[in-house]
Order: structure tokens, then sequence, then C-alpha cells
């Protein structure tokens, strides 16, 4: 075989090894993207959950007294039909990020009555298995993205400050000037020393 034919046979063998190459970078990239885009609609989803659960806590509290504070459907969050004029508790129904659709799962209480949550019709297995921003939702070590349930309690946890704490050493302030003018009014005389007894002169002793 000549030179030229093995550097010809070289050459495509490299080449068939760049393209084996490129195309298994290619597809990791793809997975790699999937997986970026999969995490980052179950982060949206979350996001879209929380606005759920705020509009249902925010129908709750301005439920006139006597009335139900659960809506009928997730249209009566869009405008309240209790109220006379537009009343809002979410500014729109989002698309589950996870389906794409418009559609979610609700939760009804009692006989389809009243709404109390809702939740992904996806039945994809989630990425995230803990450390969720909500509190009150029981999302971790989750199976399938339909068991996330979004209900009134799931509100945003927000860190509360605490309180500063006193030294356990260090005294009272002093009351101000004028608190003290009053109390030292109201406080009984000091008692006075008695007078001391003049020292008698000692009178001459009679015989």
């Amino acid at each position: 075989m000549s030179a030229r034919a093995q550097q010809a046979g070289f050459t495509y063998l490299v080449l068939i090894i760049l393209v084996a190459i490129i195309g298994m970078v290619g597809a990791a990239s793809l997975k790699i993207g999937a997986l970026l885009q999969r995490a980052a609609a179950e982060e949206e989803l979350l996001d879209i959950g929380a606005a759920f659960s705020a509009a249902l806590q925010s129908y709750a509290a301005a439920t006139p007294q006597g009335q139900p504070q659960q809506p009928h459907s997730l249209q009566d969050l869009l405008k309240d039909p209790r109220f006379p004029g537009v009343r809002r508790h979410l500014r729109k129904l989002f698309a589950d990020p996870m389906t794409g659709k418009d559609e979610w799962g609700v939760m009804y209480a009692g006989d389809k009555d009243r709404v109390i949550g809702v939740y992904s019709l996806s039945d994809a297995k989630p990425f995230k298995v803990a450390n969720f921003r909500a509190q009150g939702l029981d999302f971790e070590h989750k199976e399938h993205i339909f068991e996330w349930k979004f209900t009134m309690a799931g509100q945003i946890a927000r860190p509360v400050p605490a309180a500063p704490l006193m030294p356990a050493s260090s005294a009272a302030p002093a009351p101000p000037v004028e608190a003290q003018a009053e109390l030292s009014e109201l406080a009984p005389p000091a008692a006075q020393d008695a007078p001391a007894d003049k020292d008698e002169e000692d009178e001459p002793v009679k015989d």
C-alpha cells in the first residue's frame, strides 16, 4: 500500500472518530439542556403554585361574614363574584409549565363545590426532592409531580426578625429627672436625729 493510500486511510479514520466525538458531545449537550429545562420548569411550577396558594388565602381573607371561604372555581380567583366591582386575587390562570397546558388538577372540599387547592397533571418523576422554599407544603421525596398539592396553607416562608436580647448583667435605666423629683416628694421625710441632751452641770453635793 502506498504512503498516499495509508495517509488517506488514516485521515478517514480520524474523521470517523471526530464525527463520533461530535455526536457524543451533541447528545450530551441535548441531554443536559433537557435536564436544565426540566429543573427550570419545576421551579416555575413552584412559583405558580405559590401564586395559587396566595390567591386562595386572599380569597378567604376577603370573605364577608357568613359566606364560604373557598371559591366555586379557579375563575372566581380572577374576578371575585362576591363583590360588585372587579376584585382579583389572581392576575391570570397560568399554564402548567410541566405539561404546557392550561389544565390543572383541582382539589375540592365536600361534593366538588369549593376549591381548596390545585396540582399539576404531570406524572413525571421530580428532580427536586428536598429543600423546598415554601412552608406547609409536604413535597419532600414525592414520586410524581402531581403529588405536589398547592393549598391555601402553602405560603412562602419569610424570616421573622428576632427581638434584641438584653445582657443579663445590664441594669435598669435610671428614671428621668422629673420622675426622680416626684418620687422624692412622695417619699416620707427622713427621721431627724434627736438633739443631744446637754450635759447637766453637776450640782454641788450638799452635806
